[in-house]
């Protein structure tokens, strides 16, 4: 299945608003206001459940390991599939509790959730919600904001919530934490919930936190690059490995985004070209848009949550820190 979304009922587990999205499905809204109706929206309203796990045709108990499950009215059934294998101390955290995180933020011309849905067989579950105001670099070069907060049923993954603010010229996803570190993380243990209502109270940073970002991005734009500063930059993201076949990757991804530091969308206008938020625009619209030959989807699900979100956020690092160095 190209799109990854989870299939339900002939239909697939997500919702959105305005404009339809690159796969053709999903439900589309005027704009849920409560997180209960985007869940709804995308059918996202079941919960899951932890069962002993056993093994063999004698159904032998597996000690401290259980098996994540959609629970439907029959409990449970051969053909539900597993979302995950987990441990004793794994807390499930449903998606309506993990999704009421937003709640606070919108319909008060705060915020709209703007997308919704579920991966796979449903072990990935997201919520994207779209802020108000723009983040305005240079001239017209603009981004949207958005917050994501995903969810897991596999064991595999926190609650992660981000800072998601998409550059409008070229739709690159620069994404990047709502925390220190590399996102705002709460694992599936028993104080879950509690930790998320503490993660509540930072939603009064999160204005002052995207003027922030856009305070660096500004200056990152005041930052001129020469040759000997792109390739330094370029090293330090994309660093040098022992393996000749792991470094020729390496090499491609330099010489890709040294290629789109000056060719990429956006990055030609005046007060853009030649400067840092050009090589860091460059980095993001290879990983976002360019460097594999996924599906649309897989793609995404890389820029929020895999490969291509681990070096986006180190790129935004190394700029962040050769700022400094270099004013």
């Amino acid at each position: 299945m190209a799109h990854n979304l989870l299939i339900q009922n002939g239909q697939a587990s997500m919702f959105y608003i305005n404009e339809v999205p690159w796969h053709g499905l999903g439900t589309k809204l005027n704009g849920p206001a409560t997180a209960q109706e985007a869940i709804q929206a995308a059918q996202l309203d079941w919960p899951v459940i932890k069962l002993p796990l056993t093994a063999g045709s004698k159904h032998i108990p597996v000690p401290d390991k259980f098996a994540v499950v959609r629970k439907t009215a029959q409990l449970v059934q051969k053909t539900d599939p597993v979302l995950g294998v987990v441990g004793k101390d794994y807390t499930p955290l449903q998606n309506r509790d993990a999704f009421k995180f937003f709640d606070p933020i919108v319909g008060q011309d705060a915020a709209i959730y703007h997308t919704a849905g579920a991966l796979g067989l449903g072990e990935r579950v997201w919520i994207l919600a779209k802020l108000p105001g723009q983040i305005r670099v240079v001239g017209d070069d603009i981004s949207e904001k958005y917050l994501l907060l995903s969810n897991s049923h596999d064991g595999k993954s926190s609650v992660q919530i981000k800072f998601t603010p998409v550059r409008v010229v070229c739709q690159n996803t620069l994404t990047i934490a709502l925390g220190d570190g590399q996102a705002y993380r709460v694992v599936h243990h028993a104080d879950v919930r509690s930790k998320l209502e503490s993660a509540h109270q930072m939603l009064g940073l999160i204005n002052e936190r995207f003027d922030a970002m856009e305070e660096t991005f500004q200056a990152m734009s005041r930052v001129k690059m020469d040759s000997n500063r792109l390739a330094d930059y370029l090293a330090t993201v994309y660093p040098t490995v022992k393996e000749p076949e792991k470094m020729e990757l390496v090499q491609r991804d330099r010489s890709w985004s040294e290629y789109f530091f000056d060719q990429g969308r956006g990055n030609r206008v005046p007060g853009v070209a030649g400067t840092l938020w050009a090589a860091f625009n460059g980095v993001t619209e290879w990983q976002d848009h360019r460097k594999s030959r996924q599906s649309e989807n897989q793609r995404l699900v890389s820029s929020w949550f895999g490969g291509s979100y681990q070096t986006k956020a180190r790129a935004f690092t190394v700029a962040s820190e050769k700022m400094l160095a270099w004013n």
